[in-house]
């Protein structure tokens, strides 16, 4: 079996890292260079870095915080927020970024999908998808889940692979902060339709949603979460053994 990953997200808004409740509510948790070294240090497979509202502002991302993140951790490093354009993957890797997400540029720019695949390869483009139900119907949401694109999630996923995307993140905003579990009908969805890893995000609320997503859903590679981890309501060590018990494969 592949090992399965445990990823931390840190939601990043004015220089600190937030979290709120189906993408509103935002509340100040900890600067994020001493929450990523925390994580590199205590068993993060990888860890995410969105910078959440760079799109919705229209701005470029907080390459300084950036900076001192990827120098302070030693795990992969995917980052996001305010990637438009193929100067924007240059920007973050050069920051030391291993992978760079996109999500509202793609949306406006299906091309750039492409067009970084080619320039830096397919493991380092993943497409991150804001997802929610609208009218019985998977809807993919732009600008921090703020605007409702009308188009279907699954086509979009599938389109997005087609394209060169080597990952994807799949953030249920259904389900986000609501601490009841991963998005398992969603995430099975996409899995049935595209053959790259998939990350589930939003959701989790304690070591058992781990287990029950992995259990349920073997094509997916790993569970993202924020909150949990943030206010030690779960130590990524802890989980991992409580994974490794019930038979599922990590890195410990």
């Amino acid at each position: 079996m592949i090992t399965k990953r445990i990823i931390p997200c840190l939601d990043v808004k004015n220089g600190r890292v937030v979290k709120g409740v189906n993408f509103e509510g935002l509340g100040d948790v900890n600067d994020p260079v001493t929450l990523g070294k925390y994580y590199s240090d205590n068993g993060a497979d990888e860890l995410v870095f969105y910078d959440i509202t760079a799109s919705a502002e229209g701005r470029g991302l907080f390459t300084d915080i950036l900076t001192q993140v990827a120098k302070t951790i030693f795990i992969p490093l995917t980052v996001g927020g305010g990637i438009n354009e193929l100067s924007d993957f240059e920007r973050v890797l050069s920051c030391g970024a291993d992978k760079v997400s996109v999500n509202s540029g793609a949306i406006r720019n299906p091309e750039l999908i492409g067009e970084a695949a080619k320039r830096y390869g397919d493991q380092c483009v993943v497409i991150s998808i804001d997802a929610k139900r609208v009218d019985g119907t998977f809807r993919v949401f732009a600008k921090g889940g703020r605007e409702n694109t009308g188009m279907d999630a699954i086509e979009w996923v599938k389109r997005c692979v087609g394209n060169g995307a080597g990952e994807v993140v799949l953030n249920s905003i259904d389900t986000d902060g609501v601490k009841n579990g991963f998005d398992l009908e969603m995430l099975e969805a996409v899995c049935n339709v595209v053959n790259v890893p998939v990350i589930a995000s939003g959701g989790a609320g304690c070591m058992e949603d781990f287990v029950t997503l992995f259990n349920t859903l073997p094509k997916v590679d790993a569970g993202l979460a924020a909150s949990i981890f943030h206010f030690g309501e779960v130590a990524i060590p802890d989980l991992k053994k409580e994974l490794a018990a019930k038979g599922i494969t990590v890195r410990l």
